[in-house]
């Protein structure tokens, strides 16, 4: 890691203005400026065109009386989250809540300021979550499948990432001495939570089993032995397996825990860093930290991914929801005088997607956005930036005319007993997915479509009719929604690079110079 820092001009105490493609009812007021009193980065990767592209498209945006003055960013990272699953989830939300479901408002969806990002990756028209979140994380866009590295790489080639580092937005804050903190419901080493912490030329190379012997760090051991400032504060997600050897037992499965070849247990090395580092593993662990204090908590609560939301209930040794992940990370990162920058994200809507199972991807927004809302009353919309966004989109459609009211996890009904039927005569769901493992799998003679009349389509595990086979459901190629408050969210209009989010929080917290400084 190499960051360069300077001064900033003056003391920041000019308000920063409205975003004109705002609507007066939904716009906040001006907030009062802060002086920051941070010094700007000029970080590694300043001279990348994409950095140096986004960078300009950002300034463009921002009126010659911008004043950053972001004490705090929260970004919102729903994996797989995009506009079919933003209404989708809208309606299901509001379904499970016994409400009007097409009128219901997501708490994401009541930000006042809102933008398009464009995913594509380097080499990618529709890209992976590694190259996404590291364009969300250092401002530049990459090739697919590489975590925190520059596009001058060669995928899976460890002698090419010489020269190519980024610096993260959690570098930069860590190096500024802010307080960080990670949240996934994904593995804590999965691409999006990665790239605030990692360089590697494969996402893959989560233990050392994977990376075999190229000389480069696996990603594990990049987060517990990650040099910037004094470390996260919060790390708490799932995938505890890569960090741990098949000598040691899992504290929940009784099983080996992992299988890291190196046989070091890098949990230990988390504890030792010093007497405030603790690691837990489950609900009565989460419970048992006082996060309104000094301690770092590494906290893993499954061997690989956290349970889906629908299914918790069903884990014997417990897990917190994200929400309460978010409120135990924002009461540990407020303690921090100086500010903090947090990630949390909602890996499993991605997962459930690939799965074709809208039920827990719609959940799990639901639970991303629960999460959300437990952000907006801890913090302050006059110091705190809050961005809501997702990293690419999944195959998810939602078609067939259902009356209002219909079930969004149902059959497509005109009304009571109005149910309608394809030109095979068979009943089809409101949502199904352009590819995926129900479609009709080749080489088959005959393709006939599953008759759904007796099946229950609301069940959490039914899942969709696809057009096309594939083992597993791909990704979207178009844009995704960003959605945001507080200092600096009015720099978020219009279409935009989805590099541009790293750009923004920058500017917003005064941790990254402007173009014309």
């Amino acid at each position: 890691m190499r960051i360069l820092f300077f001064s900033l001009a003056s003391t920041l105490a000019i308000a920063a203005c409205a975003a004109t493609n705002v609507q007066p009812e939904t716009a906040e007021p001006a907030a009062a400026p802060t002086s920051l009193n941070r010094t700007a980065a000029v970080p590694q990767q300043a001279d990348d065109p994409y950095f140096t592209a986004a960078a300009a498209a950002v300034d463009a945006r921002a009126p010659e009386t911008f004043a950053p003055h972001a004490k705090n960013v929260i970004l919102f990272v729903g994996d797989g989250m995009g506009i079919a699953t933003v209404t989708a989830a809208r309606i299901y939300a509001g379904q499970r809540r016994g409400l009007d479901g097409e009128s219901y408002r997501l708490t994401m969806e009541s930000l006042p300021y809102s933008a398009f990002s464009k995913t594509y990756s380097h080499d990618a028209q529709v890209a992976d979550s590694a190259s996404t979140a590291t364009a969300m994380m250092s401002g530049v866009k990459t090739l697919s499948r590489t975590l925190g590295l520059r596009s001058g790489i060669s995928y899976g080639n460890c002698a090419s990432t010489e020269g190519q580092g980024t610096d993260s937005i959690f570098e930069i804050a860590e190096a500024a001495g802010l307080a960080t903190g990670i949240i996934s419901t994904a593995r804590i080493t999965h691409a999006t939570p990665a790239a605030t912490y990692a360089e590697s030329a494969d996402r893959n190379w989560e233990d050392d089993r994977m990376v075999g012997g190229s000389g480069c760090a696996d990603i594990g051991r990049q987060l517990v032995e990650w040099p910037a400032g004094d470390g996260f504060e919060v790390v708490l997600g799932g995938g505890r397996a890569s960090l741990l050897p098949a000598s040691v037992t899992d504290p929940e499965t009784g099983k080996p825990a992992g299988a890291r070849k190196d046989g070091e247990d890098l949990t230990a090395i988390w504890t030792a860093k010093s007497p405030d580092h603790v690691y837990i593993t489950d609900q009565a662990g989460f419970d048992s930290v006082d996060f309104d204090s000094d301690t770092k908590v590494l906290g893993l609560f499954q061997p690989s991914h956290m349970q889906y939301d629908l299914d918790r209930d069903e884990d014997e040794a417990g897990e917190p929801s994200l929400a309460e992940l978010t409120r135990a990370a924002i009461t540990r990162l407020s303690r921090d005088e100086d500010g903090f920058v947090l990630l949390v994200e909602g890996g499993r809507v991605d997962h459930a997607h690939h799965n074709v199972n809208a039920a827990h991807a719609l959940s799990d927004t639901d639970a991303l956005d629960q999460a959300v809302a437990a952000a907006l009353e801890m913090t302050d919309s006059s110091d705190t930036l809050i961005i809501v966004t997702a990293d690419h989109s999944h195959t998810l459609t939602i078609a067939g005319y259902p009356a209002r009211g219909n079930p969004i996890l149902g059959k497509v009904a005109y009304g009571p007993g109005g149910m309608a039927r394809a030109d095979d005569g068979k009943p089809y769901t409101t949502l199904s997915y352009a590819n995926g493992a129900t479609g009709c799998k080749p080489g088959a003679e005959s393709c006939v479509r599953e008759d759904l009349t007796d099946v229950d389509t609301t069940d959490k595990n039914f899942q969709q009719q696809t057009l096309i086979f594939s083992g597993s459901e791909t990704h979207a190629g178009e844009d995704v929604p960003v959605y945001a408050s507080g200092p600096g969210a009015e720099l978020f209009r219009g279409t935009i690079e989805q590099n541009e989010i790293f750009h923004v929080m920058g500017r917003a917290s005064g941790l990254l110079a402007a173009e014309k400084d």
